[in-house]
């Protein structure tokens, strides 16, 4: 059992060597509105916070850190211009309603979708939600309602993270709202490590043979980019097993 765990290893690894430091491995800008939590902050407060995975596991982090900026990274890169706009408001999530999402993409069921028509537009997000009291601190990853709605169109489409806007921060903010995280001014999103290498595993095994089954060129170079968005590369030895897998026979082709 002990070399089985061992054997995962090289095949999720951070894409940058871990240290014994709490500094993030990798630091990823994304455009969300962070509310004051403390006393007298009442306002609402627009700054561009990052995206962060702490190697040190320490998950207690405080959302006003008393460190300087030296280590912030810079804002995100505008939206990729005539990109799939999806909107959502209360009513929508309310209703785990997904036809927000079939409309502007035109993706009526994950069998219609072909990667290679939205890879290079991508996909992006507009989350118009009213807060019932305009002053709770919390950040849109943090509400049930609005992270319940991601769950049901991730359930729906698992592929989907390949195809958003990830320069403009729309993969970081997207797996905020399935991984478990906390906020910090400093640091921005700082996700559970634990969780993070689970979400990222998952789309591994769900995009690499998505797009293999697509015909797209380099799928393996396209599955391992996106997870280095998220912080971690993938061995070739992962790849190697999935393509093994697939190749044996199944009890109905016998």
């Amino acid at each position: 059992m002990a070399a089985a765990k061992a054997g995962l290893l090289p095949w999720l690894i951070p894409s940058s060597s871990s240290s014994s430091t709490s500094s993030p491995l990798f630091s990823v800008a994304l455009k969300l509105p962070v509310r004051g939590r403390g006393r007298g902050r009442k306002a609402e407060k627009d700054v561009s916070v990052s995206v962060a995975f702490n190697p040190s596991g320490n998950f207690d982090i405080s959302a006003f850190d008393s460190h300087d900026d030296s280590d912030k990274v810079e804002p995100p890169m505008p939206p990729t211009t005539g990109r799939y706009e999806v909107v959502i408001d209360n009513d929508s999530i309310q209703r785990l309603d997904l036809s927000p999402f079939q409309t502007a993409t035109g993706i009526t069921s994950p069998s219609s979708a072909d990667p290679r028509g939205y890879m290079d537009r991508t996909i992006g997000f507009t989350i118009n939600y009213r807060r019932e009291d305009p002053g709770d601190p919390r950040e849109l990853s943090e509400y049930p309602d609005i992270r319940l709605w991601f769950v049901r169109l991730d359930a729906m489409y698992p592929w989907l993270p390949l195809l958003l806007d990830w320069r403009a921060g729309e993969l970081a903010r997207y797996a905020a709202m399935l991984v478990p995280h906390q906020m910090s001014l400093r640091m921005g999103v700082v996700f559970n490590p634990e969780a993070l290498e689970l979400f990222v595993m998952s789309k591994v095994f769900v995009v690499y043979p998505w797009l293999k089954r697509h015909g797209v060129p380099k799928p393996r170079l396209k599955t391992t980019d996106m997870a280095r968005m998220l912080g971690f590369g993938i061995g070739d030895q992962l790849f190697d097993l999935i393509d093994d897998y697939h190749h044996q026979p199944t009890p109905d082709s016998l």
